[in-house]
């Protein structure tokens, strides 16, 4: 038997914890359908906890042709709609661990083939009828009763097309040769993310029981590649961030910021692009030039697929510093999703997410009112 963990009671009595396999896969697999939250969400995402919506357990491919015989054990959503594919053994042994292994991946590279979001969206209705919970209900407790549903589906979408899927192979111990194949794989496949999840389960004599869950696979060059660009790709320019908006975001937003960056080009010599270096920032910025004074920058558009401008850049210039002017520029960036504050110049960075601008006339809407912006600095 494995070593232990040691709990105080309130009495200061030192409880021994041993470590003790679970009775067959499916008590394992029950018990991540009951607390998601064994996923460790915490660990694969330190600044951001991953959280956890239950599509469907057994999940298996929609075509009824495919000569793929095999079901996923669970698929969940985090609350970026990223899939995420988990498949759960009891101490894989060799050949069932290239088993486990190639299957996953091959349900991945296939994912949109097998789940079109439609199909996923069916699978999380029907498992909450299983369950006897409102989907809708459900929905609201993942992410809030103003969360917009059809947005997130979208996005879902966004991310098959992408290939932006996350595999998590789950057991109660994860080998040595597991490990090492698990952080080879993260290393080398973007954007796809490739973890192990250890959920060992610990039990006193008088029944008292504790789980603890650690991710494996998250080496410093995997989470270099999951979560920024590498040094040399930094330095943004219009092939390097097209190319890689495409790959993180999907071709939806990738054409969205394509077109804002058109709309700019079309503006010079006026409006001047501006290439940043970075990650999370990384992106281009359209700034107009003024005689004298420091330049305007109108707005940015970064590799996290978002458009965002700077409060204090418009509320400390004219012709937006004064009341009446500022309070027209409000009204024009709120209508297009831009929520400038009440006082000009307060230090805040509204932004609008790429996705939302899939409606061609949202689009030309933002388009429009960066138009009209520029006329208002240009009549000084």
């Amino acid at each position: 038997m494995a070593g232990g963990i040691y709990l105080i009671q309130d009495d200061d009595r030192l409880v021994e914890m041993m470590e003790q396999p679970y009775d067959s896969e499916d008590q394992l697999q029950d018990l991540l359908v009951t607390y998601p939250n064994l996923i460790a969400g915490d660990q694969i995402d330190r600044a951001t906890a991953r959280r956890w919506l239950l599509i469907s357990r057994e999940a298996a491919p929609s075509d009824e042709e495919t000569a793929v015989q095999w079901s996923l054990d669970h698929l969940f959503l985090d609350q970026n709609a990223v899939p995420t594919l988990v498949d759960v053994r009891r101490t894989p042994n060799a050949e069932l661990r290239q088993k486990v292994l190639g299957q996953s991946i091959d349900y991945a590279a296939n994912a949109l083939f097998y789940w079109p979001v439609d199909s996923i969206i069916a699978l999380f209705e029907a498992n909450c009828r299983d369950r006897g919970r409102d989907p809708e209900h459900i929905f609201e407790e993942f992410l809030g009763a103003n969360a917009n549903e059809d947005l997130f589906w979208q996005k879902v979408k966004t991310n098959l097309q992408a290939g932006k899927v996350r595999l998590v192979f789950v057991a109660d111990e994860i080998s040595a040769e597991m490990r090492r194949v698990v952080e080879f794989l993260n290393e080398q496949m973007d954007p796809v993310e490739v973890l192990a999840l250890e959920i060992k389960q610990y039990v006193s004599e008088d029944g008292l029981k504790t789980l603890v869950p650690r991710v494996i696979g998250q080496t410093a060059e995997a989470q270099q590649k999951k979560s920024s660009a590498t040094r040399e790709r930094r330095r943004w320019d219009e092939s390097s961030f097209f190319a890689e908006i495409k790959a993180r975001r999907g071709a939806d937003e990738a054409q969205m910021a394509k077109a804002i960056y058109l709309w700019a080009k079309s503006q010079e010599p006026e409006v001047q692009i501006h290439w940043g270096t970075g990650d999370a920032y990384g992106g281009f910025a359209a700034q107009l030039p003024q005689k004298g004074r420091k330049p305007y920058q109108l707005f940015t558009v970064d590799i996290a697929g978002r458009m965002e401008i700077s409060a204090d850049n418009y509320g400390s210039q004219p012709p937006f510093n004064a009341e009446q002017n500022w309070l027209e520029l409000r009204s024009k960036l709120s209508s297009i999703g831009l929520s400038l504050p009440i006082e000009p110049g307060e230090r805040r960075s509204p932004s609008l997410a790429l996705f939302t601008l899939q409606d061609e006339s949202a689009l030309k809407q933002v388009m429009e009112t960066f138009d009209w912006v520029i006329e208002q600095i240009q009549t000084l």
